[in-house]
């Protein structure tokens, strides 16, 4: 692997490093790719307990990288369906993982990226964190189990409030309304994750398992409703407004750096 993840193993804790800062660890195929790897050796690694989720940089994660969906205009289906696709089996070897995964999520949270903090079993956030679609404003179609995984955890109403109007759910609300277990200080995070991670590892591996196993029982179905994402997003991904609204995006974007 290159330095876009890091992976570190001890004492039966894994710690996963999203490593791209300068682009906010927005999403691209190679990025998903080594995440992909990073899981598969993990999951060869029998011993461990649990996997620490962390972002290097401001923002944990910042979905789908637009100026490289912009850079690809002239092959966008293609590139959309690869980068997807990545990012959905991302998400289901995560909740297949025998370990538990405790998300320690800093910063901003957009897009797509949103998958990995809901295939998350344990999710801590800091005061500033934030979740905000930005697909009804770029003119994409939603993935990251936005209308698969989110529904079930804060409710249909909110779920379409939130996407439609471009609502952003905060740490608190993420905490109330079930997204996250706590809020924890932004200089605490890291270590009170790991602490969670060596707790997980003392109790009894068996019955940590065989719960997780049945709180994430039908993959199966949740690997068929993200394709119906992967499916409308690139059905939306060749129409004229999405190109439009990556213009705009990005000279919003390009005007406030």
């Amino acid at each position: 692997m290159t330095n876009l993840v890091l992976l570190e193993t001890h004492n039966q804790i894994a710690t996963l490093t999203l490593n791209r800062p300068a682009r906010h660890n927005s999403l691209v195929p190679e990025f998903l790719r080594e995440m992909m790897n990073a899981f598969d050796e993990v999951s060869r690694q029998t011993e461990l307990r649990a996997l620490v989720l962390q972002a290097n940089g401001r923002s944990f994660s910042t979905g789908g990288d637009v100026q490289a969906f912009y850079d690809q205009r002239d092959n966008i289906e293609p590139y959309a369906s690869k980068l997807v696709a990545l990012l959905n089996q991302v998400i289901v070897a995560m909740v297949r993982l025998p370990m538990l995964i405790i998300a320690s999520v800093h910063g901003i949270v957009t897009g797509g990226s949103i998958g990995l903090v809901l295939a998350s079993d344990i999710v801590l956030v800091a005061p500033e964190a934030s979740f905000t679609p930005f697909y009804s404003v770029v003119g994409f179609s939603p993935d990251g189990g936005w209308t698969v995984m989110l529904p079930s955890v804060i409710g249909q109403k909110r779920a379409s409030e939130i996407l439609m109007l471009n609502q952003s759910i905060t740490a608190e609300q993420a905490v109330q309304w079930g997204l996250a277990n706590r809020i924890v200080p932004s200089n605490q995070i890291r270590d009170e994750a790991r602490a969670v991670a060596e707790s997980i590892a003392q109790k009894k591996w068996g019955s940590i398992q065989r719960t997780k196993r049945l709180l994430w029982r039908d993959t199966d179905w949740l690997a068929a409703s993200l394709e119906q994402e992967r499916q409308k997003f690139c059905e939306q991904i060749v129409t004229a407004e999405v190109l439009n609204g990556m213009e705009m995006f990005l000279k919003k974007t390009n005007a406030v750096r």
